[in-house]
């Protein structure tokens, strides 16, 4: 008889440790909850005009998209559906694909709302978010007493 080193990735039970990862996906939050639900990335840039959000959404058209400013809020979801069938003497085969996002940014206070445009290209929706000018005060001179 000899020792054989035990190994619980081989075993034919997953360990307990094995169990809670796949629960809880590695300790990842950022993940959604469930599997096989993503959203798109989203990267933000900002200069001293404007901020600049760029998100990954391929496989959507212009058309799926939605943007609204509410309560001090800019939420942007997509909704694309694709229904596709073969029909043959033998056989039928449909194929449906549904996807849906919606994510939302808190908007800071010197952005013009109004002024805000998207535009999307190559499976890219950018989204331009002008900020608005602001005004230097007058300085006021206060005498000490």
């Amino acid at each position: 008889m000899s020792l054989v080193r035990w190994n619980p990735e081989s075993s034919f039970f997953p360990s307990i440790s094995n169990w809670m990862d796949d629960l809880f996906d590695n300790g990842d939050w950022s993940k959604p909850a469930v599997k096989g639900i993503s959203v798109p990335a989203v990267n933000v840039t900002e200069n001293k005009n404007e901020f600049k959000l760029k998100v990954a959404a391929p496989g959507f058209k212009k058309e799926d998209f939605k943007l609204e400013i509410k309560n001090g809020y800019l939420s942007i979801s997509g909704e694309s559906k694709e229904e596709k069938e073969e029909k043959d003497e033998k056989y039928t085969r449909q194929e449906y694909r549904y996807s849906t996002f919606t994510r939302s940014f808190a908007l800071p206070e010197n952005v013009k709302a109004e002024d805000i445009s998207a535009e999307y290209t190559d499976g890219v929706l950018k989204v331009v978010l002008p900020k608005k000018k602001t005004e230097e005060k007058a300085s006021t001179q206060i005498a000490v007493k």
